[in-house]
């Protein structure tokens, strides 16, 4: 059993303990190499994946064809594609496993059967839910309200090790800039 899932499951202050112990016992590992995919476009997301260590990027592509990066995950973070997952249809994004990365992971079926006989999971998995739809909601409010500059900064303070995980092209199709502004804001950093 994963010390770091159960600890996850708990910190959130709606599990109890053996709660998240009875939880976690439900996952089982997944291990994927540097560049595997987690899910690809065209499949529907079956998996609910706790990733323990690693790192993992969400892309699709434009209608010019563009890799468009719109999510990165790291340790001690919950991955999947929601629409896809809950809605039973095929997935319009990729994740794609930017570095090794392992983790746990649960089925639909079994996170299903989980939230109709564990109350405490339930309030859990709402609480992943609201807590990921306030985030896509600042992502979206942050690519009107802010510049590019301004979205750099906040990327790098909520999550320093995007730098150290990410190209810099994935980072900018984040951002909804070019790599060419990307590196000159960057150099406009490091000069201020």
């Amino acid at each position: 059993m994963s010390n770091k899932l159960v600890s996850f499951i708990h910190n959130s202050g709606l599990v109890s303990l053996s709660g998240a112990e009875d939880i976690a016992a439900h996952f089982k590992e997944k291990s994927l190499d540097r560049n595997e995919y987690f899910l690809k476009a065209g499949q529907v997301s079956n998996e609910y994946l706790f990733v323990e260590e690693g790192f993992l990027r969400a892309f699709a592509y434009d209608v010019n064809g563009n890799d468009v990066t719109t999510a990165f995950y790291s340790g001690n973070q919950v991955v999947f594609e929601v629409s896809s997952y809950f809605e039973r249809v095929p997935s319009k994004e990729n994740i794609q496993a930017l570095q090794p990365t392992h983790g746990l992971y649960i089925t639909y079926e079994e996170l299903n059967n989980l939230f109709h006989s564990l109350p405490e999971f339930r309030n859990f998995g709402r609480s992943i839910l609201v807590k990921g739809f306030a985030a896509l909601k600042k992502r979206m409010l942050s690519v009107i309200t802010e510049t590019a500059e301004e979205r750099y900064v906040n990327l790098l303070k909520a999550n320093p090790e995007i730098l150290q995980n990410a190209p810099l092209k994935n980072i900018a199709s984040y951002l909804g800039i070019t790599d060419t502004s990307l590196s000159r804001i960057r150099k406009e950093i490091a000069v201020k």
